[in-house]
Order: C-alpha cells, then structure tokens, then sequence
C-alpha cells in the first residue's frame, strides 16, 4: 500500500473549498488535459455526497480505463472519502480534509492510498513510477483548484 498526501492554503471559506472539491465539473476542469477525464456514469454533474458514485474514465500511460468510486465518508464541511469499487487498481481510497487555519482560509489536505494490482511486479510499479505520478497528479489539480477559489 502506497500513501501520497499533499496540503495546500486557499484563501477561501471552508464551505466553498468543501463544495468547490466536490464538484464534478471542477474536477474535470482541475486534472490534466492530456489524460481526457470525464465523468460517464453514477454523479456526473454538479456535487457528489455521501454515498453516491461517480465512474471517470481518462487516459493515463497511454491506456484509457474507467475507475468507480463511492463517497464513504462524508461531514460536511471537514471530510470526505471517496473508494474505488472498480478501476485498475487493487485498492484506492481518497481522503479530503479541510480545517480553516485563518479568516478566510482553509487548508485542504488529501491523502491518497493506493495499491497497484499483479503482485511484485505491482509493487514495484507503485515504487518506481505510480507514487511520483500520483503525488503530481494531486498536487497540480489542487494548484488548479486553489486559482479557481482564489479569484
């Protein structure tokens, strides 16, 4: 199991971060263009809550896969979880934190589990390569995130 976590302030209300992070449009205006990520099934538009299910499917290293996941956990405005059901990992879990740590601002934290599937060779995949991918991957689309709520 890998873990990756980034943490960034916006200064932004508590409420609007939670609602903005939720979104699916917002999601799929936040990721990298080059990976074509669009919701098709379950939530597709508007805000995800507890226990919904939104199914993206994007392209990453080349491979164009869907991944299906629930909201597990939900408390608004401070937590929600979201699970993989189905997608190319053995296990995924997405954790988003927020906490107001001044006026006006609000840190988010996401930590992201993971676990690669076929064994040793998965191991080292998440080792080598899915770990850095991941981490970027977060850290860009919370960069996107924070200019959107910022402006």
């Amino acid at each position: 199991m890998i873990e990756v976590t980034t943490e960034i302030t916006i200064h932004a209300s508590i409420e609007r971060c939670f609602d903005y992070a939720r979104d699916i449009e917002v999601h799929t205006q936040t990721v990298w263009k080059h990976t074509k990520e669009q919701a098709i099934a379950g939530i597709t538009t508007g805000r995800i809550g507890a226990g919904d299910t939104v199914t993206f499917q994007a392209t990453h290293f080349g491979i164009r896969q869907k991944l299906k996941s629930r909201i597990v956990q939900f408390e608004a405005p401070f937590l929600f979880v979201d699970q993989m059901e189905r997608g190319a990992f053995k296990s995924m879990r997405h954790e988003h934190h927020f906490r107001v740590c001044g006026e006006q601002m609000t840190c988010m934290r996401d930590t992201l589990r993971f676990q690669a599937p076929l064994g040793l060779l998965g191991w080292a995949t998440e080792r080598l390569i899915l770990k850095r991918y991941m981490q970027a991957f977060l850290e860009s689309r919370n960069r996107k995130l924070k200019v959107m709520l910022e402006q």
